[in-house]
C-alpha cells in the first residue's frame, strides 16, 4: 500500500522567471474558466471534458498539451467535489496549476525544479530546509502543485509516495472525543486544555477589529501601518492551531502504537451546519465555526496511515449522554457527568472517550457486542426490564 504525502517548498524565482510564473498561472486559470462554462455542469469526467475542449484550450490559449490536460482534469475534479456539497463551480482564481512527471522535474543534486510554464521551461531554486529535504531525499516525484500564497510568495507543492507498514493488529481500541474547551481527551486519560487556544483566536479577533478600524479611519500613515501589521499578523493564528494539532495527534498516534491499538474518534460532520442553525450570539458563533476538528481528524489519519494504525469514526449520537459503565442514559451537565443508574460520575468528556473505545470494540474485537449490552431482570409477571427501572 502507497500513502502520498505533500511537502509544501518555497521557490526562491528571479524576476524573469515572476513573470513567467505569473502569465502561467493566469492563463491556467482562463483556461480553467473556459472549459467551465463550455461544457455542462453535469459532466465531470475528465476525459468527456477534455474530448470537448483540449484543442480549444491549447488553441485560445496557447497551453502546452499536458498543462491542457491538467486543466481539463481540475475542472472536473472540482466538479465532484462541488457535486457531493450541492453547490456549483463558480471561478477558478490564479493562484495555481497542476503538474505531471512530462512537465516537473525535481533535481536533487541543486534542489531545483524544472518546470514547463508558458513559452519556456525553467529551472527554478527551492528555499527550503531540513525537513523538506529529508521528505525528498532519494524521491523521484511524479506530480506537483505551482501555486501563490497569500503572501505573495511561490510554493510547489510536491507529491511523493511512501509505501506503509501493514496494520498493527490490534488488541485495544483508544476513544478519542473532540471538544472546544478540551481539544481532545482519551479513553486513556490524557487531555489536552483548549482554553489556550481559545485566548490566542480571542487576542487576534480583538486585534485584527481595532487595526482593522484603524486602517479604514486613521490619517495615511497609520492606515498604512495598520495594514502593515494584519499582513504579519496573517496566518498566525493558522499556524498555531495546526502546530497544536499535529502535537496532539503525534502523541495519540504514539500511545496507539505501544499498546496496539486502533484509535476510534467521533464522526462529526455536518456539525457546524446543525449548531449554526441553533440561536447564539456573535462571540459563541466565531468560536463554534474556528473549531479546528476536520485537520486533527486528518492529521490523525494520515499519521496513522503511515505508522500502520487504523484510525476508524464512529457515530457520536449519545456517546456523551451515555454512562460507559453501566450503559444508561445519565446527566450531563457542563464538564460533569453523572448516572443515575449505577451512581457514577466524573468528567463528561473522558465518559465520551470511553464510550467511543466501547462502541467499536463491541463490533472490532473478540467478543462481539458484548462490550455493549446491560443486565436485566424479570419482573413479578415474567418481563425483562432494566435494573434502572
Amino acid at each position: 500500500m502507497e500513502q502520498v504525502l505533500t511537502s509544501v517548498c518555497k521557490l526562491n524565482p528571479s524576476f524573469e522567471e515572476v513573470v513567467q510564473i505569473e502569465a502561467t498561472l493566469k492563463v491556467f486559470a482562463d483556461a480553467c474558466n473556459y472549459a467551465n462554462q463550455q461544457v455542462k455542469p453535469e459532466i465531470t469526467s475528465k476525459a468527456t471534458i477534455q474530448n470537448m475542449v483540449y484543442q480549444d484550450l491549447r488553441s485560445l490559449f496557447g497551453l502546452s498539451a499536458n498543462l491542457a490536460v491538467r486543466a481539463c482534469a481540475r475542472v472536473g475534479a472540482n466538479r465532484k467535489t462541488a457535486k457531493q456539497k450541492n453547490k456549483p463551480v463558480k471561478f477558478f482564481k490564479p493562484t495555481s496549476a497542476d503538474y505531471d512527471a512530462r512537465i516537473f522535474t525535481f533535481r536533487e543534486k541543486d534542489w531545483t525544479v524544472s518546470l514547463n510554464l508558458l513559452s519556456v521551461r525553467e529551472h527554478i531554486k527551492m528555499d527550503i530546509g531540513n525537513y523538506q529535504r529529508g521528505k525528498l531525499k532519494g524521491k523521484k516525484p511524479t506530480s506537483a502543485q505551482l501555486c501563490k500564497h497569500r503572501d505573495g510568495s511561490y510554493y510547489i507543492h510536491i507529491q511523493t509516495k511512501d509505501e506503509v507498514p501493514q496494520p498493527l493488529k490490534p488488541t485495544n481500541v483508544i476513544g478519542v472525543d473532540f471538544g472546544r474547551r478540551d481539544i481532545a481527551v482519551t479513553s486513556n486519560g490524557d487531555k489536552w486544555d483548549g482554553k489556550q487556544v481559545t485566548d490566542i483566536r480571542d487576542r487576534y479577533t480583538k486585534a485584527r477589529a481595532s487595526l482593522q478600524q484603524k486602517a479604514t479611519k486613521g490619517t495615511r500613515s497609520t492606515r498604512r501601518r495598520a495594514r502593515q501589521i494584519l499582513q504579519r499578523l496573517s496566518g498566525r493564528e493558522r499556524r498555531f492551531q495546526s502546530w497544536l494539532n499535529h502535537q496532539i495527534s503525534y502523541r495519540i498516534i504514539r500511545a496507539a502504537i505501544s499498546t496496539a491499538s486502533i484509535v476510534a474518534i467521533e464522526n462529526l460532520t455536518g456539525i457546524r451546519e446543525r449548531t449554526n442553525k441553533q440561536p447564539r450570539n456573535k462571540v459563541e458563533r466565531r468560536r463554534s465555526n474556528s473549531w479546528s476538528f476536520y485537520q486533527l481528524r486528518y492529521f490523525l489519519e494520515y499519521k496513522g496511515i503511515k505508522e500502520g494504525v487504523e484510525v476508524i469514526a464512529v457515530p457520536p449520537a449519545y456517546t456523551s449522554q451515555t454512562c460507559h459503565q453501566c450503559l444508561h442514559i445519565g446527566l450531563r451537565s457542563d464538564k460533569r457527568f453523572r448516572c443515575g443508574n449505577c451512581k457514577w460520575h466524573g468528567d463528561a468528556d473522558l465518559n465520551g472517550a470511553k464510550m467511543i473505545s466501547l462502541l467499536w470494540q463491541s463490533v472490532s474485537l473478540p467478543g462481539g457486542s458484548g462490550y455493549l449490552c446491560c443486565n436485566l431482570s424479570t419482573d413479578s409477571s415474567g418481563l425483562l426490564q432494566s435494573p434502572a427501572l
